[in-house]
């Protein structure tokens, strides 16, 4: 989670100054805004800490929705639906750009948060994808989004829901965005209670919650893809989908899903790759492994930072008095990182951690072109990768 101190000191203090104009706050006077960035940062901090408790708490969870979206996967969501990215690429960094979004297009910057959360869980527990019809233009209004909406409450008993319909874009794997039509709904789940403070004391206060679930809809291709906690629960809601939104009967025919292997990795490995990506090494720097005879026990393997053993060296040691060596385990879990060769200009080289647990996790996503680059061509190349 983003802290009022990261917004603030990774923010220009010209866009700061928008910023706390726009949500109406007078500052003390020995907030200044000319003169180096670094002189700005603790005289606004004193004054956040200094605000009533309602301003106080607007500026954190401000902060908190701006510094989401100014990690990697939020700026791909934010690229993928503005209309304005000539002004984003602008600005001054990603702090910048996501505060730009957040005061200048606030519907725009709602529906980047909505993208954020179906690409960040794609691939996930939570994911389904399913193929269904192609080239359907979505009604965005009228008969069809009332019936969906009121068979969602029907089917969830559900007093309320909410239905958001916006285009946007996504990196796909022959490196061209795929135009998609997003789908997020929100519906009010069963009461329930929870533990707060009531004029001072502890209580139990009746709610109900808001469940978020989000379709995204490929048309060139017709795939759908789902986002919520509950296996049935996502096939009902693209089963709705498709009668009210697609006009089509649901198949329940399901896309081919990637399946990680890591039998390659048993002996010592050298991850090929091309001069042309910048990839300086590949470490493996932990292994998990489990006993093909039994569920019961785990053995980790670490090389950390600044050793110089590999982890087939550390395996070979950990596992020299059993008969098969490494052959008498799966290998469940790895993570390895990848370094890249610095880019001039730029103080050192960048690294990206890649962690692949058996037999459907990965923590690649489709959102970065090196993240990109890793998922779509070294996994594969190396063996790691195949689609069932």
């Amino acid at each position: 989670m983003s802290t009022v101190p990261d917004f603030i000191r990774s923010t220009p203090p010209a866009a700061l100054r928008e910023y706390f104009n726009a949500i109406n706050v007078t500052l003390p006077d020995d907030v200044v805004w000319e003169g180096a960035a670094n002189d700005v940062v603790p005289p606004l901090l004193r004054a956040v800490d200094a605000m009533s408790d309602t301003d106080r708490l607007r500026v954190m969870n401000d902060a908190d929705r701006v510094g989401a979206m100014a990690k990697e996967a939020g700026e791909v969501a934010l690229y993928s639906v503005t209309t304005s990215p000539d002004v984003l690429d602008t600005l001054a960094n990603s702090h910048a750009r996501a505060l730009w979004m957040f005061l200048k297009d606030p519907a725009g910057f709602d529906h980047a948060e909505e993208a954020r959360y179906a690409d960040v869980y794609r691939f996930g527990k939570m994911w389904d994808g399913f193929e269904c019809k192609s080239g359907v233009v979505l009604p965005r209004a009228g008969d069809a989004l009332g019936a969906f909406q009121n068979s969602i409450a029907t089917a969830f008993d559900s007093r309320h829901v909410e239905v958001e319909i916006c285009d946007r874009s996504r990196p796909s794997r022959d490196g061209e965005d795929a135009e998609l039509i997003q789908t997020t709904i929100y519906r009010e789940g069963r009461a329930s209670d929870r533990r707060a403070f009531v004029n001072g004391k502890l209580d139990r206060q009746p709610f109900r919650p808001v469940i978020e679930a989000a379709i995204t809809y490929e048309p060139k291709v017709g795939t759908v893809e789902v986002v919520a906690q509950a296996r049935e629960t996502r096939e009902a809601l693209v089963r709705l989908f498709a009668e009210h939104l697609l006009g089509t009967p649901f198949g329940g025919k399901r896309i081919p899903v990637r399946q990680y292997r890591l039998d390659p990795l048993r002996q010592p490995f050298a991850f090929p790759t091309d001069p042309g990506d910048s990839i300086e090494s590949v470490r493996v720097t932990s292994m998990k492994l489990m006993p093909l005879d039994t569920q019961g026990r785990r053995i980790t393997l670490e090389c950390m930072r600044g050793s110089t053993d590999t982890i087939w060296k550390a395996a070979a040691e950990e596992l020299k008095d059993q008969e098969d060596g490494i052959e008498g385990y799966r290998i469940t879990q790895v993570r390895f990182t990848i370094r890249f060769r610095p880019t001039p200009g730029v103080r050192g080289g960048r690294t990206l951690p890649v962690t692949i647990t058996m037999p459907q996790g990965c923590d690649v996503k489709d959102r970065t072109e090196r993240e990109r680059l890793v998922g779509e061509k070294y996994l594969r190349r190396w063996g790691f990768v195949r689609d069932v």
